[in-house]
């Protein structure tokens, strides 16, 4: 139990989670004292008006920040290869995130159900999805997490009342910090390469994911319940000894009566639980195979906490998506545009890239992450027509593709990339920006990206309109 009354802890990293760690720690009592890298971090206006007495540093760390620290807490943005954390773990100081602060102010008696997730790609949508069936069951839900918002403040503004149910997306920043959630449910949805400007490796990628199993429970009965991906080599071996598992794949199901997958029967594709039938497919409002296994991870999560099914299966046919995950924003005469900005690694753009039906003309690119972009390759021979790159990394991924077969062009902007994708598109084609990139290197992150994409889309549509006869 970390006891924080008192005690002076200082928070590294004043972004949205740094906010809600000053926040939470202020209220418990503690002495804080916050700290980042950049000159102007985004919250430091509202730290100076909401605390005007915490002591803010600015710029390069130092190792005095440490003097007299009792406890760390830290922003996911800030690796613990960091050398003023390196320093921080020689000294023997402890260093949290905001999920492990969490979960030590979880009620010991009558503790809420905990659903967590993690995973490369799908875990917002799954949260999303989990979050409106725990609701359609009856349940006071709260989602939080990486997914914003930070969890902290959630508990906050519930003045630390806890809901009968948490949902909460993790990122394997959030978990290199976390050893005590005990969730109910957890589940990895799949690894990919992803964040190797991070990691030195996938394994190390993975085994960050991995620690959202961890559970402090003496009672094997009582630890929570593995949900695993049958088609990712990484989540299925994720299994650990003496803890229940269920599993969900893009087949059918082993013959047990809990876990999930699909079976197809001419062009029905259906939702089995076991060996039944529960939905079809083409009830789903979100298209493509990989919104049909983020389905089955969400039911079984549910399942898992002893949820019924006709409630789950309400709330999936209501499901509309996200935003700026394959998502048609306009119709150009017979070519639709996609915005999956969303996609930031290679991982998210071979599903999209899978999901639609039709030749794409692809937009990618940008600040590459240290990823290998060859496994782009068999979805761009198999589904695209061009590819357009911008960004960073765009060379990398012309030198990955330039001999698949299909048009590679370079452009400047992402205005550019519209105009050169939709006069490279045939009718009935897609143009997708799905960039298996980050978006730093241009944009402020992927949602301004999305809006570049969607008002040089726009602008186009005008263009076109304004050009064509009376």
């Amino acid at each position: 139990m970390i006891h924080l009354k008192n005690k002076t802890i200082l928070v590294l990293g004043l972004g949205e989670t740094g906010l809600s760690l000053v926040r939470w720690l202020s209220v418990q009592g503690a002495q804080v004292l916050g700290a980042d890298s950049r000159d102007f971090p985004p919250s430091l206006d509202t730290l100076r008006t909401q605390f005007p007495g915490i002591k803010l540093y600015c710029g390069a760390f130092y190792n005095e920040l440490l003097d007299d620290i009792d406890l760390i807490a830290i922003s996911p943005g800030i690796p613990l290869r960091d050398p003023l954390l390196v320093q921080a773990i020689s000294r023997g100081i402890q260093i949290v995130g905001d999920i492990e602060l969490f979960s030590q102010s979880l009620p010991k008696n009558r503790p809420p159900k905990i659903i967590a997730i993690t995973g490369a790609n799908g875990k917002t949508t799954v949260t999303s999805m989990v979050g409106a069936m725990c609701r359609a069951a009856g349940l006071i839900t709260e989602m939080a997490g990486n997914i914003s918002p930070a969890v902290l403040d959630v508990l906050l503004t519930r003045h630390g009342q806890h809901p009968d149910i948490w949902v909460l997306e993790l990122s394997s920043f959030q978990l290199e910090v976390t050893s005590s959630l005990n969730a109910d449910a957890a589940t990895v949805l799949n690894i990919s390469e992803d964040h190797l400007d991070r990691y030195s490796d996938i394994k190390e990628y993975a085994a960050a994911k991995a620690r959202i199993f961890q559970d402090t429970r003496n009672n094997n009965a009582q630890r929570g319940i593995q949900v695993l991906n049958r088609d990712d080599k990484n989540s299925a071996g994720m299994a650990l000894p003496d803890r229940v598992q269920i599993t969900f794949g893009l087949q059918t199901p082993p013959p047990t009566e809990h876990d999930w997958g699909i079976n197809t029967s001419g062009q029905d594709i259906w939702l089995l639980h076991g060996q039944k039938r529960v939905m079809n497919a083409n009830e789903l409002q979100v298209a493509g195979m990989h919104n049909v296994a983020n389905a089955l991870a969400a039911l079984a999560l549910c399942h898992a906490v002893g949820l019924p099914l006709a409630p789950l299966l309400s709330a999936l046919r209501s499901f509309r998506g996200l935003p700026h995950r394959v998502q048609p924003i306009a119709k150009i005469g017979e070519i639709i545009f996609y915005d999956d900005s969303k996609g930031t690694n290679v991982g998210a753009t071979i599903a999209a890239m899978q999901g639609l039906k039709r030749p794409i003309v692809l937009i990618a690119g940008g600040e590459g992450k240290g990823q290998d972009f060859t496994p782009l390759r068999p979805a761009v021979m198999q589904h695209a027509r061009a590819v357009v790159l911008i960004g960073r990394d765009a060379n990398k991924i012309a030198a990955v593709l330039q001999d698949c077969g299909v048009t590679i062009v370079h452009a400047k902007d992402m205005v550019d990339a519209v105009h050169q994708g939709a006069s490279l598109a045939l009718p009935g084609d897609a143009v997708l920006l799905s960039p298996a990139c980050a978006s730093f290197d241009m944009f402020r992150d992927y949602s301004h990206r999305a809006e570049v994409f969607s008002a040089a889309v726009s602008s186009l549509q005008g263009e076109i309109a304004c050009s064509s006869p009376a």
